[in-house]
């Protein structure tokens, strides 16, 4: 195994800003998905003020969390969360958090029509969801004036907390200033990491955002940079998996047994699919083979279309990928020798099913039929439970693990892949 590490900083690079960068066009809209409900909050509180006679009267509002990091990544699902605080006087709220949080629903309640849900009163925040995705949550804050003059902000929880709404973005910042850019880097890579499968329950941003500055390794390759990274956020959480505020050492970020959980499975799936970047070390190491294991990591198509346009691909291509094509029937055994098509089953498929995939290609003189059986979800937890390969024009496989899972069928001639085809299986 050679010390350096293939350089695959080209191709990371428009992997990064391509790809995972927030486009400048999704920035304008969530702006405007921000400005637009604060308008709503303000409307709302008007009138809930006029009908109830009362001064609920917003005096400020500051963007939190990945928005104001600038930390937020693409997302073909849309998924994005706008954090933002919102400020009142103190003398202008009730004392009660409930009450507080009460207010601010039903001023919203009168704006905000047509949603996927009615706003809702959070233990942190008000939230509003949009049903293509994005959710906005107003956290909010009652702010007020020390006997020496300072102000003071208290934040509307399960009771009301000391607590800046811009200290922690302060604190990324600043960390990242003195970084040169690199933990919002990392932070971005890993998000795009956590996201890549969609069965896995993995730590929100923040708690991303403090392994990263706490392990950070700037090198000088972005690519090297999120290795090593990585690298040091996988021993760490091997030593330990709590994760503290980075302003109240005092103060956990894992509330609960659920937050603990998604540490340790960032823990395991960094153990796992760290381990599939070894062959970037090695001296034979070929584009191809590094484009596959960042593929691999990534779940991205950005790195299986490169993988088609190296080199040694476009030569096999040109003489193996003439017409040839494979179709996969697959069929759920639902009772014992009733066989259901996959294509017709509603939803998810239940546990303990098995499912038959027949490969049907186009031509006759293949030398082999290879399967992948790739797993996701959180119950897959071991390397072992992550995927296999089988052989045979029909396979048989059980459905063991929730997520939404890959069957990938690779038909051989003269001792190449000719052609490919996938199917998904969604288990329950």
């Amino acid at each position: 195994m050679s010390t350096s590490m293939y350089n695959a900083s080209a191709k990371f690079n428009a992997f990064y800003n391509d790809h995972v960068v927030l486009r400048a066009t999704d920035q304008t809209e969530l702006k405007e998905k921000k400005d637009l409900n604060i308008d709503r909050l303000v409307s709302g509180l008007a009138e809930y003020n006029e009908e109830h006679k009362t001064k609920h009267t917003l005096i400020d509002h500051k963007i939190q969390g990945s928005m104001a990091m600038s930390t937020i990544v693409q997302n073909e699902e849309n998924e994005y969360d706008i954090d933002v605080a919102i400020i009142f006087n103190k003398d202008d709220l009730p004392d009660g958090t409930i009450a507080t949080k009460n207010i601010i629903v039903d001023a919203l309640e009168r704006k905000c029509k047509r949603f996927k849900t009615e706003p809702e009163a959070k233990t942190n925040c008000v939230r509003v969801e949009y049903a293509s995705g994005y959710h906005i949550d107003f956290a909010v804050y009652r702010k007020s004036t020390d006997e020496d003059g300072n102000d003071v902000y208290e934040h509307c929880g399960s009771a009301w907390r000391n607590r800046d709404p811009e200290v922690i973005t302060k604190w990324f910042n600043d960390s990242n200033t003195d970084s040169n850019g690199n933990i919002r880097k990392v932070v971005r890579l890993l998000k795009m990491f956590c996201k890549s499968r969609s069965g896995w329950s993995m730590p929100g941003g923040l708690i991303q955002s403090v392994l990263a500055e706490e392990c950070i390794q700037s090198k000088d390759r972005i690519d090297e940079t999120f290795y090593y990274t990585i690298k040091a956020i996988r021993d760490r959480l091997e030593d330990n998996k709590e994760v503290y505020n980075p302003k109240d050492s005092d103060s956990s970020l894992l509330l609960n047994a659920k937050d603990h959980q998604k540490v340790k499975n960032l823990h395991t799936r960094l153990t796992n699919y760290i381990s599939k970047l070894d062959v970037l070390f090695k001296d034979d190491c070929t584009e191809n083979q590094a484009f596959s294991a960042w593929k691999d990591f990534f779940n991205h198509s950005y790195w299986g279309e490169l993988i088609t346009e190296t080199a040694e691909n476009r030569i096999m291509l040109a003489k193996s990928y003439g017409g040839y094509t494979v179709e996969i029937v697959a069929q759920v055994e639902w009772n014992p020798g009733e066989f259901i098509p996959l294509n017709e089953v509603l939803g998810p498929i239940p546990k303990d099913k098995y499912i038959q995939f027949t490969a049907i290609p186009s031509f006759f003189d293949f030398s082999k039929v290879e399967w992948e059986v790739v797993n996701d979800g959180d119950e897959c937890v071991e390397e072992k439970d992550l995927g296999h390969f089988k052989e045979g024009i029909s396979v048989r496989e059980h459905t063991a693990y929730r997520g939404v899972h890959k069957m990938i069928c690779r038909v051989y001639r003269q001792g190449n892949i000719v052609c490919e085809d996938y199917v998904r299986v969604q288990i329950k």
